[in-house]
Formats: structure tokens, C-alpha cells, sequence
């Protein structure tokens, strides 16, 4: 006989209730086996199989081999089904619709946050590429229903995001704040086009801004959003060139224009990344909002025309990379570090440029900084063909596995601190600690982001319109990248398996994945509280976790202009760490939130991407 207590009752009432009523409502959202019954209860398993604790019980990734149907077609695997979950308890605990936001991000998180949810919705998309086209002569089935039902809930969520999205504000942020607006839209933009051209459009003809589908078309009605999508992108984009700046270190984009000049990693990152995306996937822009009034007799003059695939991003692209490459911003691990300043910079009208060179190096390494660049690498193959640039993108990435203490993993030095992390699992120096804030919580999907996109298949084929040229890859190379790609699996996995760990009992993901599991798990917090995840000290300045320092090497000799960066830069408290008897490392801090959830969300994306949607 099972004895069960009351709590123990009650909780597996509600989940028999839950399932019942996710067996009612939940859309099946991928299904490449007929069994609609068993798909349901395989996505809805992740959630509702928790012991005690989030480790007794989990979903095993490392479970590789999904079986085939009567049709030759393959089930979706457990990461799939993972996926999926994750992604509806981000939006289902997360995002307010009414508001179009996810209220707990702050104005550059959620734009990250839009990113993800694009490109777990073209992970959805291409897993169901091979089954028939959504087009009218075909005869909906309950099964084609479900799927596309839960492509546009989310795509819905995305369109409500567009009008909640802080705009105005994000205008007068930094530069890098910008350009994550821009990769968020364009990523959205690209996710239209091709579910149109999987499923409704048979011609896959691409969106036209000067031809919009009519009402008696065949593609998708998400078309009407792409002119707004890509203005957006548009206008985000001009405001961040601006960054551009050739009169220190010679070229380099400016990360802040409210704070002293620094030339870091990631707005670079991101300026050659946006340049790239906006040449290969912009596809125009008519839109002559906002509006400017030179004088109260003229009339006022909007924006220009942009066309599609304008070769000035690529030169864009080019040159910024080129600067970075050569800018001595890798250590001796070939990791980015995270910026320069300028010796002896003191601005203003009669102020000192200093040496105009970046000689004074911020050693701080973030992950995210290791990560955006790759999409940039992956677009410039693919717009000048020159292989170069997939070499150092595969470089990186072996940079970073080595960097994660994968080497080693398994022996009695696994749990020492190698540059990113530590027993093969990535890591932020803040979250052992506890004391990542929002930025840091959101770094970690940032790379596996765009890693899945770098490691995506090259394609075939090259195009050729006017001077708009891409290229494809030749059998020899493709192969190369694929195997490259597929080598990082096992690592891909043991991140993947780290962050699901991490779930608690609303399978909400924490941010420190590299916490040990099982036996080792119930010694974590004697090992935090003798140091024993102690992280090496890095000679730099992680003002991204903390407080930028006011003082005259980040700021501007403008003491309103340093008041104003004083009061964007309020950190929230912690949160005080909870009993040792429930003790959770990742309640600690900000504990879990819409960006730690992102983080879990990126991590299964690639692991399905680039290994298990290959089998």
C-alpha cells in the first residue's frame, strides 16, 4: 500500500487534472508520428515529472534515438519535446499579452527575448517542412490544425511584442541596445518568409515590399507585418551607425554615447552581425516615418527609401570585422575580452583625446561576447564566399568548449574555474555567486543563439540579382562545416542536459547550470559557502553585473550627463538566500526569471538544430 501525504495528494490531483486538461486544450505543436494522443503526453511530461527535487527526476537528453513510424518519418526526440515546453512555460509565465511585453525584462532583454521566440518558431517550422504544404487544396487536418494553431499563438505574441516594445525609450540607449532591436526583427522577418514559403507559398517566392500578397493569395496572412517588422530593423539600424567613430583606435563602434568613449566587444559584435542580416534578409523599406520639421514654413521631410540588400551593410560588415579581428581584443585563450578605453581621453570642447588609441583593456570576459560574432561570421561567408571566415567562427567555438573545462570533465579538477565555466558546462563568473543581474542572466542564450545559427547547413546553392550576390557551398566545404558542427554535440548536449537540471517544480530554468547533480548536489552549498566554486579574478571591470564606476575613465566630464547614467544603472536588491533545508542556488539573486528561461530555451534549440533534427 502507498501512503501518501496530503500535499503529495493534492499535488498529483492537480497533475491528472493538468493533463486531462492539457490533453483538452494544449495544441500539439510539432508531430511528425500520427499519434496525436502521444504527443500530447510526451510534451506535456517535461512539466509535470518532478520529484522533490529538480534533479530526481528529468527528462534525459542524452537519450539520442528517436524511432521511425510506418511512414519512414521520424518522432519528434525528448529534446524536441523539451524544447517545445520550455518555450510555453516562458510565454505562459512571462509574457503578459495586454501589455505586449514581458513585464520582468528591461528594454534590451526583451528584445533578446523576441529574438528567441523567432527562432524557436523557425525551429518549429523546419521540423515540419517535410509534411505536406498548408495551401488551399488541402484538406486541413486536426493534426496540420494543431501545428499551425500554436505557430501563430506564439507569431501572435510576437505582433503584440511590436506595439509593446519600448521604442522611444530604446532610442536614446546605447548602441548596442539598438542593434539587439534590429536582430530581433529581422529575426522575425526571416521566420514569415520562410513558414510562407515552407507551408502556404509553393512558388517560395520571397516577400516584395513592392508587391504585398493580395487577400486571395496563397501566403500566410504574417506577410502584412513584414514592412512594419523590417522598418523597425530600418530605422534601429541608422540610429545605431551613428556608433561608427574613425577618430580614436581608427575605426570601432561606440558602445555608449552618454559615457566616456569605450570600444567593447559586443557592440561591435552586434554592428557586424545587424550589417550582415540587414544585406542578406532586409528586404526594403518605403516607410518615410518618423517625420523631421527643419523649420515651421518648410513641410516635413521623412525618411528615404531603403532598398533591399543594399551593398553599403556589406561593406559594413567587412570593415567592421576587419577592425575587430585586428583590434588585440582576444586574450590569451581566444576569448574576447570585453572593450578598450582610451589612455588620457577627457572630452569635451577643450578636453584631451588622450593617445586616441584602445590601450587601456578591460580584461572582463562575458560569454555572449564569444557568441554574437559567429552569426556575423556565418553571414559573411555566405555574402563574399571566402572560407576564412567560417575558419575563425569554428575557432572560437573550440575556444570556448576548451575554455568550459571540457578537457576536464570527469577528473578530480572539474570543478576549477577554466575561463568560461567549469566540468564542461558554460558559465558566467557571477553565477556561482549568485549575483548575475539581468544582463548576466540573458548572456548565456545570447551565445547558444547564435551559435545554432552559425552551425546552421550551408546552402547549396548561391543567388545572383543585380548586385546582390550570395554564395553556396560546394559538397567538400559543407561537409566540413557539418562535421565541425556535429563535433560539438557532446558538449552541446552536456550544456543542454546542465540547464534542463535546473528546472524547478514550474519548470522554470535557473542560470547557474554548472551546479553539480545528483549525489553531489545535496554538498553544493557547503562547497559555495568554503569557496569552493571560487572564480579566478579577471583584471577588469564587470560592469555589467555591477555598476558602471563613475569616475573619469567611464565617464563624461558632464556632471548632468553622469547623474543621468547614475540613475539608469540602479541595480535591483538581492533577494535574501533562502533556508538550507530548501536550499536552491539558483533562488538566489534575481533567482529564476524571463531571461534565465531564454537561456534554456537557446541551449535546446542548438542542441536540436545543429544535432538531433539530423537524425
Amino acid at each position: 500500500m502507498i501512503v501518501r501525504s496530503r500535499s503529495q495528494t493534492l499535488a498529483l490531483a492537480v497533475a491528472i487534472f493538468l493533463l486531462i486538461l492539457g490533453l483538452l486544450r494544449l495544441p500539439q505543436l510539432i508531430a511528425a508520428s500520427p499519434g496525436i494522443l502521444n504527443i500530447y503526453t510526451r510534451l506535456t511530461q517535461p512539466i509535470l515529472r518532478h520529484g522533490p527535487s529538480p534533479h530526481d527526476e528529468y527528462c534525459d537528453l542524452h537519450q539520442t534515438h528517436p524511432a521511425a513510424t510506418t511512414d519512414g518519418l521520424v518522432r519528434p526526440s525528448i529534446t524536441l519535446a523539451a524544447l517545445l515546453n520550455t518555450l510555453e512555460v516562458m510565454q505562459s509565465h512571462f509574457y503578459t499579452i495586454w501589455q505586449g511585453q514581458w513585464p520582468g525584462a528591461i528594454d534590451w532583454t526583451a528584445a533578446v527575448m523576441g529574438t528567441q521566440v523567432s527562432a524557436t518558431l523557425t525551429a518549429m517550422t523546419e521540423a515540419w517542412r517535410h509534411r505536406t504544404s498548408l495551401t488551399p487544396s488541402h484538406a486541413y487536418t486536426q493534426e496540420v490544425q494543431e501545428h499551425e494553431n500554436a505557430i501563430n499563438r506564439y507569431f501572435t505574441q510576437i505582433t503584440s511584442f511590436y506595439f509593446g516594445e519600448n521604442a522611444f525609450s530604446l532610442r536614446t540607449q546605447a548602441y548596442d541596445d539598438m542593434l539587439w532591436v534590429v536582430l530581433g526583427w529581422l529575426e522575425a522577418v526571416s521566420f514569415i518568409t520562410l513558414h510562407s514559403a515552407l507551408h502556404y507559398n509553393r512558388s517560395g517566392v520571397p516577400y516584395d515590399v513592392s508587391n504585398p500578397p493580395s487577400l486571395n493569395s496563397t501566403q500566410w496572412y504574417a506577410q502584412q507585418f513584414i514592412p512594419q517588422f523590417a522598418h523597425r530593423a530600418r530605422v534601429f539600424y541608422d540610429l545605431a551607425a551613428k556608433g561608427w567613430d574613425t577618430s580614436l583606435c581608427g575605426g570601432g563602434m561606440v558602445w555608449n554615447p552618454h559615457l566616456a568613449p569605450y570600444k567593447n566587444a559586443i557592440t561591435n559584435q552586434l554592428f557586424i552581425s545587424a550589417s550582415i542580416s540587414m544585406y542578406l534578409r532586409f528586404p526594403g523599406d518605403d516607410n518615410a516615418s518618423p517625420f523631421t520639421f527643419k523649420n515651421p514654413v518648410r513641410p516635413a521631410t521623412g525618411l528615404p527609401p531603403a532598398k533591399a540588400h543594399d551593398p553599403q551593410y556589406l561593406e559594413n560588415a567587412v570593415e567592421a570585422y576587419q577592425w575587430l579581428k585586428t583590434s588585440g581584443m582576444t586574450n590569451r585563450k581566444g576569448l574576447y575580452v570585453d572593450g578598450f578605453h582610451i589612455q588620457g581621453w577627457r572630452g569635451g570642447k577643450n578636453g584631451s583625446r588622450g593617445t586616441g588609441k584602445c590601450d587601456l583593456r578591460n580584461e572582463q570576459v562575458y560569454t555572449y561576447n564569444q557568441g554574437v560574432v559567429l552569426s556575423g561570421l556565418r553571414g559573411l561567408w555566405e555574402a563574399t564566399g571566402f572560407r576564412s571566415y567560417l575558419d575563425d567562427g569554428h575557432q572560437l567555438i573550440q575556444n570556448v568548449i576548451a575554455a568550459t573545462g571540457w578537457d576536464t570533465r570527469g577528473t578530480r579538477w572539474r570543478w576549477q574555474w577554466s575561463g568560461l565555466g567549469r566540468n564542461g558546462v558554460m558559465e558566467e563568473a557571477c553565477d556561482s555567486s549568485g549575483t548575475c543581474s539581468q544582463n548576466g542572466h540573458t548572456f548565456k542564450g545570447i551565445f547558444f543563439h547564435h551559435l545554432a545559427y552559425f552551425c546552421g547547413r550551408l546552402p547549396p546553392n548561391g543567388f545572383i540579382a543585380d548586385d546582390f550576390i550570395t554564395f553556396g557551398a560546394d559538397d567538400r566545404l559543407a561537409a566540413w562545416h557539418d562535421n565541425k558542427c556535429e563535433g560539438y554535440g557532446p558538449w552541446l548536449r552536456n550544456n543542454a542536459q546542465a540547464a534542463y537540471l535546473t528546472r524547478d517544480h514550474d519548470g522554470e530554468y535557473g542560470t547557474w547550470w554548472g551546479i553539480p547533480a545528483g549525489n553531489e548536489h545535496t554538498n553544493a552549498r557547503n562547497m559555495i559557502d568554503e569557496d569552493g566554486f571560487e572564480v579566478a579574478p579577471e583584471d577588469g571591470t564587470d560592469y555589467r553585473n555591477k555598476d558602471v564606476p563613475l569616475d573619469d575613465t567611464w565617464t563624461l566630464p558632464d556632471n548632468q550627463r553622469r547623474q543621468h547614467w547614475e540613475s539608469m544603472e540602479k541595480q535591483s536588491e538581492e533577494m535574501e538566500m533562502p533556508e538550507k533545508s530548501d536550499w536552491d542556488p539558483n533562488n538566489r539573486g534575481r533567482g529564476r526569471t524571463v531571461e534565465t528561461q531564454s537561456g534554456g530555451l537557446a541551449v535546446l534549440r542548438a542542441l536540436w538544430n545543429v544535432v538531433d533534427s539530423r537524425r
